[in-house]
């Protein structure tokens, strides 16, 4: 519906006049933030791009989804183009677990330890079929599947997967990550997810 108490300008490109609507509700800002440099946003949207942008993963290798890990973070795809310069060993100063290779039962509570010691928000991918499935080891003794202990976000295919995969896995983390809730970690859906797996 055309607004005609709206005001006219000519569109640079053409030179036809172009009608403004007026519909928008504007608000003055505070005082000391108006003019040039400055924007305003949701919340959640700054966090999520401030997290979006700075993960710290934690690399859980234990075979060769581990050597195409440490190619992908090499010169040549090189992680740290998406935030990711700073690649951790100690849980606790990590939020992207990246759990490469051949889990067997054994290892699968150390794992969850390792999990329960990064703090929230955190996010996990499973990389390789070994990872995500068992892989071709289906055996008494391989854990098939590390969400069988963990809850995982990202699966990445393969056996094992190239890093242009991986690098697939990680921007969609990062999508997570910069779509997700400030308030979704004390959402009823969230404490359900984690009660499935006996996390408090």
């Amino acid at each position: 519906m055309a607004d005609n108490n709206a005001p006219v300008v000519n569109e640079v490109l053409t030179g036809r006049p172009v009608r403004f609507s007026t519909n928008v509700k504007m608000i003055e800002p505070p005082p000391g933030v108006e003019g040039e440099g400055f924007f305003m946003t949701k919340l959640s949207e700054l966090v999520g791009m401030g997290r979006k942008n700075s993960l710290w993963p934690l690399p859980f290798a234990t075979s060769c989804c581990g050597i195409e890990f440490m190619a992908t973070m090499a010169s040549h795809y090189d992680l740290a183009r998406f935030g990711s310069e700073r690649v951790g060993f100690s849980p606790r100063q990590c939020d992207l677990l990246m759990v490469m290779g051949t889990i067997a039962k054994k290892m699968g509570p150390v794992l969850r330890q390792v999990y329960l010691q990064m703090a929230e928000p955190r996010w996990v991918i499973a990389v390789g079929a070994c990872a995500s499935s068992g892989g071709i080891f289906d055996t008494y003794s391989v854990l098939q599947g590390i969400d069988q202990v963990i809850p995982v976000d990202v699966y990445v295919p393969g056996c094992p997967p190239r890093p242009e995969a991986i690098l697939d896995g990680f921007m969609r983390v990062q999508d997570l990550v910069a779509n997700e809730s400030v308030r979704r970690r004390n959402s009823p859906q969230y404490q359900a997810l984690l009660a499935e797996y006996g996390i408090q």
